[in-house]
């Protein structure tokens, strides 16, 4: 029985922490054929302001827009997805629009079957971690299965 890896990525090089990680951890303890890895990104950004003068107007992204956005996301995730492939290890990846990426993660573990979500964490801290949040905070408290958060070392 394989185990399933359920990895958030966020598009940026921060974020990809956690991939690099589990791509060690299949490799060091021969663990490639076991393993199921399923890369998953949620596209919050629906609409984009247009300011006139001094009001904001909301406007939502249409739906060529959309399309274009979750295939941009899909490219990304199969390019993030061939470290892994090369070793092995098979990869789907998953694309969704919502406005919360905390409920959408924990939606996938459930639709994905995983046993394990291994995400970075930014490494945020003070008043940036308040103004910002944490995906990876609120996902390991929600979360029903094991969560490894995996914090990029930022460089000085």
């Amino acid at each position: 029985m394989s185990q399933k890896i359920l990895i958030p990525l966020d598009g940026s090089v921060l974020g990809e922490a956690a991939l690099h990680h589990v791509e060690e951890m299949t490799s060091l303890l021969g663990l490639e054929s076991k393993i199921e890895v399923t890369l998953f990104q949620v596209i919050t950004l629906l609409t984009y302001a247009v300011t006139t003068g001094a009001d904001a107007v909301e406007i939502p992204y249409t739906v060529d827009e959309l399309d274009q956005m979750k295939d941009q996301a899909m490219d990304y995730l199969r390019k993030a997805a061939e470290c892994l492939e090369g070793k092995g290890v098979p990869v789907k990846c998953e694309v969704v629009f919502g406005t919360s990426p905390c409920d959408e993660i924990i939606k996938a573990e459930t639709k994905f079957e995983a046993n394990l979500v291994a995400m970075s964490t930014h490494g945020r801290h003070g008043i940036t971690r308040l103004a910002f949040g944490s995906v990876a905070d609120k996902v390991l408290r929600k979360s029903t299965v094991p969560v490894l958060t995996v914090r990029m070392q930022h460089d000085s």
